[in-house]
């Protein structure tokens, strides 16, 4: 009963943190305004008889109170007008009655936190307008505060001034923390914006790869049915008709494959020839590290097995990457490629001494690892990548080999 208690408690205080706070954060000053306006009139109401109140009617006073300090709630949409017109209001009603602006504590709050708001202005321009309006306007009401001291003249705009020169500070910062804010969503939409590229990019080519291995196969059997069709006797019409479909659906699939590659291939971009790598050419690719100054050392364990196609092409592209990230990004000066074969996969590891991917530069590139998972997800396989906590970088993947 006390654990449902206490979660009942704690979902109703979740909620309201999520409904009331974001309110809150946006409204807090427009509900102090309000307050202000509301201890301004009691203060007037309530030191009526004071001799130093203003002499304007209460029925007057009241509102020209309320509605100075409110006056500042319009800031959103006139940022410069709201604040430096309460400011001019207040000094020209001081000429009806000096008091009238200076007997409430509301109305000297009320007129520091326009002079902060001037500050804060985004404008520039307009913020030493703002701090040319609030002296103005504070020197016009001082003048005509029938109680006013000599020093007034001095430390009331002092006051002021470093009012808005906090401000102006804060505005300042708020504003670079904006423009910070601002710089990294938008390199965050364009470190997506290319994540999305890159991966589009590779399933297309892992698609154009995938329908030399497809169309290979298909054309092999397609070219087995057509022999074993000749091969019938004329009495096998049934069985030749079969195989005539069989042939005729083959080589529909092959054209139509060959469209889908068609669209997903770049018109610069000319038709594949060569045959397809397999882990049988890993030889060739160590070489070539090698030759680029990346002393790589291969181990292969268990009996190898002679591996799907796809399985074999994605096995051999995922090395590549591996050993090119090694040698462009990673700066490592040796790596260790490792092949095992058994339960029914293949596992890679490949492992260097280098600064790894923790530099971005695999993603933020080339899109590597991107790349390398859509790859190994395309045949159900896992692929682990990442630090190593001796140093340097590791890449494991397993395929399986149904």
């Amino acid at each position: 009963m006390a654990a449902d208690a206490r979660s009942t408690a704690e979902t109703y205080l979740g909620g309201m943190r999520t409904s009331v706070w974001p309110v809150l954060q946006r409204y807090w000053f427009d509900a102090l305004v309000i307050l202000a306006a509301i201890g301004g009139v009691l203060e007037l109401v309530l030191n009526r008889d004071d001799p130093d109140a203003p002499t304007v009617p209460l029925a007057a006073s009241i509102p020209i109170e309320a509605g100075l300090t409110l006056m500042l709630l319009g800031r959103r949409r006139f940022p410069f007008a709201a604040p430096a017109g309460m400011i001019l209001a207040g000094a020209a009603l001081s000429f009806w009655d000096g008091q009238l602006m200076t007997f409430t504590f509301a109305s000297f709050i009320a007129a520091i936190a326009a002079t902060f708001l001037l500050g804060m202005l985004e404008d520039r321009r307009q913020a030493v307008i703002g701090l040319l309006v609030a002296m103005g306007g504070i020197l016009i009401v001082v003048g005509n505060d029938l109680v006013h001291q000599t020093g007034d003249y001095f430390f009331t705009p002092l006051l002021f001034a470093a009012v808005w020169l906090a401000g102006f500070g804060l505005g300042h910062k708020l504003e670079q923390a904006s423009a910070a804010e601002e710089r990294a969503r938008r390199l965050e939409l364009e470190r997506e914006a290319e994540a999305r590229a890159a991966v589009s990019e590779e399933r297309a080519r892992i698609a154009r790869e995938l329908h030399d291995v497809v169309g290979h196969a298909v054309s092999v059997m397609t070219v087995q049915a057509s022999g074993v069709r000749r091969l019938l006797e004329p009495s096998q019409e049934r069985e030749r008709e079969a195989l005539l479909a069989v042939e005729q659906t083959g080589r529909e699939a092959l054209a139509e494959m060959r469209r889908l590659v068609g669209v997903l291939r770049r018109p610069e971009e000319a038709p594949a020839r060569a045959p397809q790598p397999s882990l049988r050419h890993l030889d060739r690719l160590v070489d070539q590290a090698r030759e680029a100054g990346l002393p790589v050392e291969v181990r292969i364990e268990g009996e190898a097995a002679e591996l799907p196609p796809g399985v074999d092409l994605t096995a051999y592209r995922l090395v590549q990457e591996a050993l090119t990230n090694a040698i462009k990004h990673a700066r490592a000066t040796s790596a260790d490629v490792l092949v095992r074969y058994g339960d029914g996969a293949v596992e890679l590891v490949v492992t260097d001494d280098g600064r790894g991917a923790s530099d971005g530069k695999a993603e933020s590139g080339g899109h590597g690892l991107a790349g390398m998972r859509e790859r190994v997800a395309v045949y159900g396989g896992e692929l682990e990548a990442g630090p190593r906590p001796e140093g340097g970088y590791s890449l494991r993947a397993r395929l399986p080999l149904a």
